[in-house]
């Protein structure tokens, strides 16, 4: 009997008749909860499907761009573009009007799937993109809204189901970098598929049998789109997503959906600590003194459940029923982690890259180490090159290739088949992989020595007057050391530093502070420009810190 888990439409019809009355994907919108269930999902989908196949005449491997905010009805449009044989290109809502037309010139969409908050920008490309002929919006119809919506097309559901080999590309992901030449990363079915079944096994232990999940990333970030949405509908999970990225507005979901995981960055998992930790300072002297002492004890209480118990107070905030994070898309912060594991809160780490379809390893041992990412997937092989450092990785998850930039695919996928991820690492014997390093932000002396930034921030992070720090190296354009780097740290104080004090002191004082810390640092390492900023460090979708950004507040 052939295996029905190596087609794409095969699983999706499966799974649409295995679960089909649990709720699949759900929003808390301004007029309550909108809830799709698996069967209400696959009908949706079908619908879509039929409207752009029968009524639109949308010919197989034509591109469907999506501009919209994350919501149930974005994977029924993913689901339909699939059913219809269509590629999907998943755009960032963040970019501007100028950036999403490169992006768009370049796979060039014949149809647009739009949220009603991104309409006239829609309508705005589209007067500029000759290939982009439809335009449909996600929403249920307003009153003055004139555009075709999903919720007003045809009822029929009759729809040939067009069917695509595993090599077949199913996204074309943009990455950050998205002016001049944008960066298609390819995904085909067989590289899902594969993530699908590798992800299945490695994530066995963590899941109970059934489980709630909130996701707050965006849809366009592969990340949410393998992990948060793919792989757990395969589980038959509830996947809830949420207008609010406020702690309070997530705790009350949280507690009203009894959510059990989260798939967060790092960025989001810090910001939660923070927001605990100031929930605590409103209790009286005795409670934050029981409080601190008990997060020194729980260090070491093996037993999850007894750590659970002791700060029954921080699960009752979060609903009663959180288990933990899945945590991806940039390094985990050390202290964030270390908190949230000693209150009873796991956080599992995983890493990978976009051209890795993302996910290449999974740090879920009992006994892990949390500065590890944990061991590669099943089908995934990881070595580091002896010469540079970098971590090269190689298997049925590496993407098809950059669109309509072959030379650029051949600059990072060499003729063995390993992708060059461009990051440093150390694999010990055990076969979990330590991520270091990227080389592309490497800081080279005029010496010739190496600096890589995360080293530097890992040490200045550490300090309780930071909310933010990014280092990086600035060039040197004149003399006998043009050409070569300094280091620099931009540094964000925390907000109570910045209220306190005038800008001249609040230097003193930041400044003061990056120079004590640095003595841990071998003194070639250390930041030579120190610059104090009130305000946040620019970033990515994902929370990465734009770094060109940076340099140039640097360079001002």
């Amino acid at each position: 009997m052939k295996d029905r888990t190596s087609n794409v439409l095969s699983l999706l019809e499966d799974r649409t008749n295995d679960y089909a009355n649990k709720i699949a994907l759900g929003m808390k919108s301004f007029y309550g909860w909108k809830e799709f269930t698996y069967n209400g999902l696959g009908l949706m989908s079908r619908r879509i499907a039929a409207h752009l196949k029968n009524d639109l005449q949308i010919q197989k491997g034509e591109r469907l761009a999506i501009l919209s905010e994350s919501k149930p009805e974005y994977g029924t449009c993913v689901f339909a573009s699939i059913i219809a044989g269509l590629i999907t290109v998943p755009l960032d809502i963040k970019l501007t009007k100028y950036e999403l037309k490169s992006i768009l010139s370049d796979c060039t969409p014949t149809l647009m799937m739009v949220s009603q908050k991104y309409v006239n920008t829609a309508l705005e490309l589209q007067k500029e993109l000759p290939s982009l002929k439809h335009i449909i919006v996600m929403d249920e119809p307003s009153y003055d809204q004139t555009l075709p919506s999903i919720y007003t097309i045809p009822n029929n559901y009759e729809c040939k189901w067009v069917h695509r080999s595993r090599h077949s590309t199913v996204f074309i992901i943009y990455t950050s970098g998205t002016t001049g030449s944008p960066k298609g990363v390819e995904t085909t079915f067989g590289n899902i598929l594969s993530q699908l079944k590798d992800l299945d096994i490695a994530f066995a232990d963590i899941f109970p049998r059934e489980a709630r999940i909130l996701s707050i990333l965006p849809m366009n970030h592969l990340f949410e789109m393998t992990v948060g949405f793919s792989t757990f509908l395969n589980f038959g999970f509830s996947v809830y997503y949420t207008h609010s990225l406020k702690p309070k507005d997530i705790m009350k979901m949280m507690e009203e959906k009894k959510i059990q995981f989260m798939v967060a960055v790092p960025a989001f998992i810090k910001l939660l600590k923070t927001a605990i930790e100031n929930e605590v300072t409103h209790l009286s002297k005795l409670s934050k003194f029981l409080f601190k002492l008990k997060l020194k004890l729980a260090k070491f209480i093996p037993f999850t459940c007894i750590r659970r118990f002791m700060f029954r107070d921080i699960h009752k905030y979060a609903g009663g029923k959180f288990r933990g994070f899945i945590s991806g898309g940039a390094p985990l912060d050390m202290e964030s982690a270390k908190f949230f594991e000693r209150v009873g809160i796991s956080i599992y780490q995983v890493y990978g890259l976009t051209e890795t379809s993302p996910i290449a390893t999974v740090n879920t041992g009992r006994f892990r180490d949390l500065e590890s990412v944990g061991k590669p997937i099943k089908n995934m092989e990881a070595k580091v090159d002896e010469q540079t450092g970098e971590l090269l990785l190689r298997g049925p998850s590496i993407m098809k290739g950059y669109h309509n930039q072959p030379e650029l695919t051949a600059s990072v996928i060499d003729e063995d088949g390993w992708f060059h991820t461009g990051d440093i690492a150390k694999i010990n014997k055990k076969g979990y992989v330590y991520i270091t390093g990227r080389i592309k932000n490497m800081i080279v002396l005029s010496g010739g020595k190496k600096v890589f930034p995360e080293e530097v921030e890992s040490v200045l992070e550490q300090s309780e007057y930071f909310a933010e720090v990014c280092v990086l190296g600035v060039s040197r354009t004149f003399g006998a050391k043009d050409g070569t780097e300094d280091i620099a740290a931009v540094i964000v104080p925390k907000e109570e530093l910045i209220n306190q004090y005038d800008d001249e002191t609040l230097n003193s004082i930041i400044k003061g502070e990056v120079k004590k810390l640095c003595t841990r640092l071998t003194a070639y390492k250390r930041p030579i420009n120190i610059v104090v900023s009130k305000e946040p460090l620019p970033r990515t979708a994902t929370k990465k810190v734009k770094r060109k950004e940076v340099k140039e507040l640097v360079k001002a």
